[in-house]
């Protein structure tokens, strides 16, 4: 049990530092993704992504891609990058069904 605690204040105690503080608050961003989607799909009673679930992933990915860079670990820096991709995409399709939605017409063009 010694080595144990020795080993869980070296990890979470001797090495805390700004860039752990800033891995706490990328991961707890991230999480608060899952929240909102949780929430806003028990409120409608079926599941859905709310578009501050892209804007949480984004916001966590960027600051995880940062820390990753950081502590150089190569596996955290292409899972992030990748993540990121796919929400900027997500949003960029959202963005483009609102602004499509938007025109008069309903963005189906004359008929």
């Amino acid at each position: 049990m010694s080595a144990f605690l020795d080993w869980m204040h070296t990890v979470f105690v001797e090495q805390f530092d700004v860039w752990i503080l800033l891995g706490f608050v990328a991961q707890a961003m991230f999480m608060m993704r899952f929240m909102v989607q949780w929430i806003a799909s028990e409120r409608v009673g079926r599941s859905i992504v709310p578009i501050a679930f892209w804007f949480f992933s984004v916001g966590g990915g960027v600051l995880l891609l940062i820390y990753s860079i950081q502590r150089q670990d190569p596996v955290y820096i292409a899972g992030q990058a990748l993540g990121l991709l796919i929400y900027f995409r997500n949003l960029w399709l959202i963005y483009k069904e609102h602004r499509r939605s938007a025109l008069p017409d309903g963005g189906k063009g004359e008929a």
